[in-house]
């Protein structure tokens, strides 16, 4: 809590949350103070401070929902903040998070997509399964060790990523920032612990964009690639997360009718196509099936 606020504290101007030219000058650290944050909030500075250092255990909707809005939180930084403030019941025990499984029909309905790469996404960004299309736009996940089949290790320990995502920056900055998100959701989940501080060690972007506390949640967007087959698709994907499993959301990728992207999504699917083995059969590119995968 005290990291998360501090960071957002240090976002905002004086003269940006509207408090006058009075309030500005030397400053020791940047961004608001407490007392400017607790007065834009309506509630005392020392509650503010025994907020922002945990103390407050039974802190109202109403004071989060008023500090939420002195600090401008967007939606993905306000369910950060209730989180954080209001665990749910249980999450401060370490227990394992339970296992995922991709259902049989959702396992079909990814196989029956055959024109849009699609992915079903679950615990700290693992890649639960993938249609053809995806893993030729990617990369062959069903081929990794299970442990290895999540985005964030893609992006950040696999060198052909960064050739791959043209905003590699962007997408990976945004990558942190949901894995900081479901941190808030599962703050005791050792997976997690194992994936950030692996990353961490290896990489000194997800180090510092770690730090910075920054909260994402993927709903929908434009991902541009530089693909080494069909030269530079822009696809704008969309994430639908499953009613049952909060945690587990369907990705599609899809390209504008007649564009660029949309041929190059084309050649992409052509080239994902089974092919002829040796013996007059047809083997698949990649794994056959999508597989199931163990947190």
């Amino acid at each position: 809590m005290r990291d998360f606020l501090r960071s957002r504290r240090a976002r905002i101007g004086p003269a940006e949350a509207g408090l006058g030219p009075d309030a500005a000058g030397r400053r020791r650290v940047p961004g608001l103070r407490r007392e400017e944050v607790a007065r834009l909030a309506g509630i005392s500075v020392d509650y503010y401070v025994r907020l922002e250092r945990g103390r407050n255990p039974k802190v109202s909707a109403s004071v989060l929902e008023a500090v939420a809005r002195a600090l401008r939180l967007d939606e993905a930084e306000r369910a950060r903040l209730f989180a954080l403030a209001r665990p749910r019941p249980g999450s401060a025990r370490r227990r394992p998070v339970p296992p995922q499984r991709v259902r049989p029909g959702l396992l079909r309905l990814l196989g029956s997509l055959t024109d849009t790469p699609a992915m079903i996404m679950g615990h700290r960004l693992d890649v639960l399964a993938a249609n053809p299309l995806a893993k030729a736009l990617y990369t062959d996940f069903d081929a990794l060790p299970h442990r290895d089949r999540n985005l964030a290790r893609f992006l950040f320990l696999d060198p052909a990523a960064r050739q791959l995502i043209a905003d590699w920056d962007t997408a990976a900055r945004g990558t942190v920032a949901a894995l900081r998100l479901y941190a808030g959701r599962h703050p005791h989940d050792s997976r997690l612990t194992e994936l950030v501080g692996e990353l961490s060690v290896h990489d000194e972007d997800f180090r510092q964009w770690w730090a910075d506390h920054d909260v994402f949640a993927y709903t929908h967007g434009t991902k541009r690639y530089r693909h080494p087959l069909v030269g530079e698709p822009a696809l704008e994907y969309e994430s639908l997360t499953l009613p049952d499993d909060p945690d587990q959301a369907l990705y599609l990728y899809t390209a504008e009718p007649g564009s660029p992207s949309a041929h190059a999504l084309r050649l992409l699917g052509s080239w994902s196509e089974p092919e002829l083995t040796a013996g007059g059969g047809h083997a698949p590119h990649g794994a056959a099936t999508a597989q199931r995968l163990q947190p």
